[in-house]
């Protein structure tokens, strides 16, 4: 059952010179709004979505989004991807070391993939220079395997106490993490939060521990995919360094809070954060839509949502 967010006033992220931009857009036109300054990636990869302006599925307004991906991939080649994916202006990136609030409503389609696979339907990323010399996976993502729903946030290699050789989720100490740290990942990514039924067999993947990256629950868990229309709100800042902080709400309920080492640094890396939401898979079997309702982004939780915002520190 969802705890509600405690209803206190929303202390502002820091001033920001680039990015503190009141972004909005509730598809409900025929095209994106000016006010919302997203666009629809046309790439490759995308070659395997649609999008659609449409009114038969909606959870605000008249119109929301549809998304979907297609078969476009051979089912061996994990390293191919089908996206249908919804980005951020570039002008209008955050700042990598700034605050900023999002929200947004989701909605899945039938049938929901129960598969063990890799499925993405949002993520914040760190722009990424045409030098570079590896790829990067998203500082935070919300993710569904097997038909569960659940967050990630990955950062640069940090220690980890191994728990391996289990076949189950790390069982971490106070004050740690589990991680996925697998040799040769140049990168390390926790499991945050996850929804009720979450098992430990789910998150098998997250077999080591760090006390690199903090998260404090707060009662609430994520909403079951089948659940109808999933209202986010996600404070988005990352610290490389060790000053990274975000907030997870979904339904008005307050999940989580994490800390710590959160995003990448180094060679190859732009300076700004920026998001993307739509449906991402590896190569896939089917056909898989996603509806998206009511995007908000700015730099104060009240920018964004009017069902209250948790208490932030100093």
């Amino acid at each position: 059952m969802l705890a509600a967010v405690a209803i206190l006033s929303c202390v502002s992220a820091p001033a920001l010179a680039q990015g503190q931009d009141v972004l909005r857009d509730d598809f409900d036109g025929p095209a994106f709004s000016e006010s919302g300054q997203l666009f629809y990636k046309k790439n490759a990869e995308q070659a395997a979505g649609t999008i659609r302006f449409q009114s038969e599925v909606v959870r605000a307004g008249s119109g929301a989004l549809e998304l979907s991906v297609h078969e476009n991939c051979r089912k061996d080649d994990e390293a191919c991807s089908e996206r249908a994916e919804v980005w951020e202006r570039p002008k209008t990136h955050v700042p990598y070391n700034d605050g900023a609030w999002y929200a947004f409503a989701v909605k899945f389609g039938m049938p929901i993939p129960q598969d063990d696979h890799r499925y993405v339907i949002a993520q914040w990323k760190r722009e990424i220079l045409d030098d570079a010399l590896t790829d990067f996976s998203p500082l935070l993502a919300i993710r569904l395997n097997r038909g569960k729903l659940f967050v990630t946030v990955e950062t640069d290699q940090v220690p980890v106490r191994r728990d391996i050789g289990k076949g189950v989720q790390a069982e971490c100490g106070p004050g740690e993490t589990p991680v996925w740290a697998a040799a040769g990942r140049t990168q390390v990514r926790a499991m945050v939060a996850a929804q009720g039924d979450w098992s430990p067999a789910d998150g098998r993947l997250f077999d080591a521990c760090t006390a690199a990256i903090s998260v404090v629950a707060h009662g609430a868990v994520l909403p079951a995919p089948e659940s109808g229309w999933i209202d986010f709100v996600i404070h988005s800042k990352p610290g490389p360094k060790g000053d990274g902080r975000i907030e997870i709400i979904a339904n008005g309920g307050w999940i989580a809070t994490i800390t710590g080492q959160i995003g990448h640094e180094g060679p190859g890396l732009g300076a700004n954060q920026y998001f993307k939401f739509g449906p991402y898979r590896a190569a896939g079997a089917g056909e898989w839509t996603m509806y998206y309702d009511t995007f908000r982004r700015g730099p104060k939780c009240a920018d964004v949502t009017d069902r209250g915002c948790p208490p932030m520190a100093p």
